[in-house]
């Protein structure tokens, strides 16, 4: 296997175990604190709710990714961002980019109505009595 490429294996700190922990009940392939996959005939533990690293590829590829932040946290260190508004790690989709997935929508639509009523304040049409 000297063809496959290595990935390195990120630790977690105490925090993002018991996430990650908590993120194992809804794998596909855990059945109370068994792996089913690794599951022979005398049953097997999940590898992952007992290690402080990522060793499942399955969880790795299928259930980390349910938690944004998380996988954030443990892949993409260097290229993340706190969001202005709520602190969380995000992945920016470009430069400009300063609020997470959640918090963008709010500021979009924030921003829209605060944009429309200046709009309409200064709009010539309305009369300055009306406006006010």
């Amino acid at each position: 296997m000297g063809n496959r490429r290595h990935e390195r294996i990120p630790a977690m700190d105490y925090r993002q175990y018991r996430r990650a922990r908590r993120l194992v009940r809804e794998c596909c392939n855990y059945d109370n604190g068994q792996c089913m996959v690794l599951d022979e005939g005398d049953g097997c533990v999940c590898v992952q709710s007992i290690s402080h690293s990522l060793l499942c590829r399955w969880f790795r590829v299928a259930v980390l990714p349910l938690d944004h932040q998380l996988e954030t946290a443990l892949y993409h260190r260097l290229e993340s961002r706190r969001c202005s508004e709520c602190g969380a790690l995000f992945l920016p989709g470009s430069n400009r980019a300063k609020y997470c997935r959640e918090c963008a929508a709010r500021m979009k639509r924030k921003h829209a109505t605060e944009r429309k009523r200046k709009q309409r304040r200064l709009c010539h049409a309305l009369g300055a009595e009306k406006a006010l």
